[in-house]
């Protein structure tokens, strides 16, 4: 069983990824490859000068594999309670978790599936997002949604960072503490 399944590998997705596995936590990364990031050319990501969206989407993805995220091909079809957890399952296989993260980007088709409650979007071009409280978590026990599907601006800056809080709040209720990740200079 995994710690925290995560649908989609976009900024989102992917930096809670990062974060999730490297803090330790068994990661499962599932991923359709239509983040819409794969469009963009970005000039307004804090510490970068300019790149490609698909440039900034592999980074990532190689970034969370690196702490050990396993990351697989395959497009959610649903996510179901079970007696340890939450399983998501995909046309092809089945991972079970004791939280999912949602981080589908624009879309919320999901809900539906899964049951969780959406609302009216609010950026534009966005027609609805996963209802959250502002640590991340929906109304279903155990899922989370992070990104532009969560309702926050589809900047990559932006959802990059939300994906990395709501994953932050996933750790520490986990860990049933506040987590912390904080690397400093080696002299």
């Amino acid at each position: 069983m995994y710690d925290i399944a995560i649908v989609g590998a976009g900024p989102a997705g992917a930096s809670a990824a990062l974060f999730a596995a490297k803090a330790g936590k068994k990661v499962v990364v599932v991923d359709s490859d239509q983040s819409v990031t794969r469009r963009a050319w970005i000039e307004n990501h804090y510490g970068v000068a300019e790149i490609t969206g698909p440039d900034l989407v592999d980074i990532g993805k190689k970034q969370a594999a690196k702490f050990g995220a396993e990351l697989v091909q395959g497009k959610v079809t649903g996510v179901t309670r079970g007696q340890d957890g939450l399983t998501v399952t995909t046309e092809q296989a089945s991972y079970e978790a004791k939280h999912v993260i949602l981080a589908t980007g624009m879309s919320v088709e999901l809900a539906e599936a899964i049951g969780v409650e959406t609302v009216p979007g609010t950026e534009p071009r966005i027609k609805a997002i996963f209802k959250v409280d502002a640590a991340g978590k929906t109304g279903a026990d155990g899922i989370w949604a992070a990104g532009t599907c969560a309702g926050v601006s589809m900047h990559t800056i932006i959802t990059a960072g939300d994906g990395a809080k709501v994953a932050i709040n996933v750790i520490s209720e986990l860990n049933g503490e506040r987590y912390v990740d904080h690397d400093v200079l080696k002299a």
